[in-house]
């Protein structure tokens, strides 16, 4: 994920303090003092590999064949030093992991005190080698590695375009997953996320000579948005992490932090009991007005100290670009008043994006990617897909979000067209008293008590169906916006029914798309009649409302900041999955839900056991991070914020932070750590994994079904979003 303004706030912070040759030292006066027991801990061993350039996440972690690490330097300070100052993709050059199990074949790296050592990348063992750039020129030149292009071939940036722009474009390269087209694993393609609104994904043959190095071809390198398969289905937003499929195709997910209807914790049905959103409605209902993201500041102006933060508005920055992505005439979208030109020709459909994609053939020119809409519509951070190949567990990221399960009818490959595929969709169900402070009557430590689940079945359909149901809500403009909720004529007087229209939006919802009322009956007829019986009309609500549907039949949507699954290629019955939850706070640790625990502010990860039918029933802590009032001698060495996990074939667990500048340590890089799982542990799940736990989440018998299923802030100035806390 990545958090822009946050990390602006921490840059100038830190610049003052140059001068002490020390970029920075890490403070618990920005949070509240904590003291959770556990907080940081590990069952087992975790050791720093890497830690990176100043301004940078950790992200997109992928090891070769021959054991080779790469990953993304994702928007580094441009102050620091060539070649550590521009966004790139690199590997580590005289290092291959052994994967024999152990962390026995690399060094420990020191913790990064100097300036010096603050703004580049170190590593324990090896050189980290830069083989492509953002904004790099690639395809013979007609485009730059990372930056999408209108239909006419201009790139679509702030030079080119007014508007907002999420993330500037080739900055923020993320998940890799590396196709091989050799038996060795030395050849082969590299598809590369990059994480901006519109978003994209970029292909670069990748070779490893004969001293083993890592050989790019940018002279052949695509960028797939950029390409007519792309565009067919809409494009894509925010592309963060991925999964590389066991068919062998690149997963890529889309973060469209835009799509809460409701903040934090509300309901739908809080807002219609209410009879008005005034204080809950989210982010997605201002979709097409014009000057999306302008909606946080004219509520402010509105309602003045009644003035509430609308989830996930940040994110609707680059909707515009986005249209123009798509072949719309640039309008006006750059006024700070309530008087920009509404665009009126084209505009992106707002249930096209927010899924995971596959590019089927990916060694096509070009290959061919499909949306898996039937696996539900969220701020994807990566899916986990099992070797079952029917399986898949997902995390959505920001606060108050969800992890999920999808489970295909049929092995998903073995579908002649991918638009065939069908399956059910389910959310989570947190069942273990010990995670409910109201039930035990003291929070407990989220180090030292698991997480039980059952999962809740949302509903069936397959991604035909879907797509049916997406489409009828295409060709909807930032005119229509004005046209179905504002009396004034907008012509006339657009400043005046601009306001008449967001006033009327936040009192009955966006009527453009799918209404409130229609999610409150969908879930008063699964209540009644179970996922299966509800009116046909009323199918599409968890599949393009997801959070908002599992939210109202009271799945634990609680997770904030749930940044990474994954489990070692092949991982059957007994083997574990990992899930990253990159802040434990917010609504896992308040004083309602399903979930009342301690806070941990570093994060936890969690550890989930595949039972004989590809369910998990449990989630265990292995990895707890620091409390942000801890000492840095507690916290230097701890793992702070999580982004994605990386599951190696031996088993070892490649973690990446997420956590620039946050307070508790000495230092503000993030880093990656890899964690050995302690043997004895691993011996205990390989004997008891196949036991099934009652079977349930069994997606081909419907057992997904608890005792729920039938009764069951920021600022986006030019795309520097803020997602401080996970408040995305």
């Amino acid at each position: 994920m990545v958090d822009f303004t946050r990390r602006q706030v921490l840059s100038k912070s830190v610049a003052a303090a140059l001068g002490a040759s020390v970029i920075g030292v890490a403070s618990g006066e920005e949070v509240d003092e904590s003291d959770t027991p556990g907080a940081p801990s590990v069952k087992g061993e975790l050791k720093r590999f890497s830690t990176t350039a100043f301004g940078a996440e950790v992200t997109g972690p992928f090891v070769f064949q021959n054991g080779s690490l790469l990953y993304s330097l994702q928007h580094p300070e441009a102050e620091n030093p060539e070649p550590f100052d521009t966004a790139g993709i690199g590997y580590f050059s005289g290092f291959q992991f052994e994967l024999d199990g152990t962390n026995d074949d690399f060094d420990e790296l020191s913790t990064p005190q100097t300036e010096a050592e603050q703004r580049q990348v170190r590593s324990g063992n090896g050189d980290y080698t830069i083989f492509a750039h953002g904004r790099d020129e690639i395809n013979g030149g007609e485009e730059r590695l990372g930056v999408t292009q209108t239909p006419d071939g201009t790139d679509i940036t702030l030079d080119n375009f007014e508007g907002t722009q999420y993330g500037a474009a080739g900055t923020n390269p993320d998940c890799n997953q590396f196709v091989p087209t050799d038996e060795d694993g030395t050849e082969g393609y590299l598809f590369t996320n990059w994480e901006n609104s519109p978003g994209n994904v970029s292909r670069i043959p990748l070779r490893q000579t004969r001293d083993g190095e890592w050989e790019a071809d940018l002279e052949d390198a695509i960028n797939l948005a950029n390409t007519e398969p792309f565009r067919e289905i809409g494009g894509t937003r925010i592309n963060c992490y991925g999964d590389l499929s066991p068919w062998g195709t690149m997963i890529s997910s889309e973060e469209n932090y835009a799509h809460p209807r409701v903040s934090l914790t509300n309901q739908v049905g809080d807002i219609v009991d209410a009879g008005t959103g005034k204080g809950r409605i989210g982010g997605c209902q201002f979709w097409n007005r014009p000057n999306p993201t302008g909606i946080q500041s004219a509520v402010d102006d509105y309602y003045g100290d009644e003035a509430w933060s609308i989830q996930g508005y940040w994110a609707l920055d680059g909707v515009e670009f986005l249209a123009y992505y798509l072949g719309a005439e640039q309008s006006d979208q750059n006024s700070n008043s309530n008087s920009t030109e509404p665009i009126s020709d084209t505009y992106p459909n707002p249930y096209r994006y927010g899924y995971h994609v596959d590019f089927r053939e990916p060694t096509a020119d070009p290959p061919q990617p499909v949306k898996y809409y039937v696996m539900g519509r969220a701020s994807w951070e990566a899916p986990n897909i099992q070797a079952d190949e029917q399986t898949v567990y997902m995390c959505s990221d920001g606060d108050s979000k969800g992890i999920y399960k999808f489970v295909a009818d049929e092995v998903i490959p073995e579908y002649d067209d991918p638009m065939e595929v069908s399956g059910t969709l389910y959310a989570p169900k947190i069942t273990n008293p010990q995670a409910d402070a109201s039930t035990v009557g003291t929070r407990k430590s989220p180090a030292e008590y698991s997480l039980d689940i059952e999962w809740i079945p949302l509903g069936s359909a397959s991604n035909a169906e879907i797509e049916e149901w997406i489409a009828e809500y295409d060709d909807i403009t930032q005119s229509d916006y004005l046209r179905a909720h504002a009396e004034s004529d907008w012509v006339e007087d657009r400043e005046a029914a601009l306001e008449e229209a967001d006033r009327e939006v936040i009192e009955n919802g966006n009527q453009n798309y799918i209404t409130n009322e229609e999610i409150v009956e969908w879930a008063d007829q699964y209540y009644a009649e179970g996922p299966d019986n509800v009116d046909e009309k009323l199918r599409r609500v968890p599949f393009l409302e997801t959070r908002a549907a599992a939210k109202e039949i009271g799945a634990s949507i609680e997770f904030n900041k749930a940044e990474g699954v994954d489990s070692k290629d092949g991982a059957g019955p007994g083997d574990p999955v990992y899930f990253g939850i990159s802040e434990f706070n917010d609504d896992l640790a308040n004083d309602s839900g399903d979930i009342q625990m301690d806070r941990v502010d570093g994060g936890v990860v969690y550890r989930g056991v595949l039972e004989s039918d590809y369910n998990i029933s449990t989630l265990e802590p292995v990895i707890v991070g620091p409390d942000f009032t801890d000492e840095p001698e507690d916290a230097d060495d701890a793992l702070r914020n999580v982004d994605n996990v990386y599951v190696m074939d031996d088993g070892r667990v490649l973690c990446c932070e997420d956590g620039f500048g946050g307070p508790a340590r000495s230092y503000p890089n993030d880093g990656l750590y890899v964690y050995e799982p302690e043997p004895e542990e691993e011996s205990e799940r390989n004997e008891n994994g196949g036991n099934d736990n009652n079977g349930n989440g069994n997606g081909n018998n419907g057992n997904g079904n608890g005792n729920n299923g039938n009764n069951g802030n920021g600022n986006g100035n030019n795309g520097n979003g803020n997602g401080n806390n996970g408040n995305s």
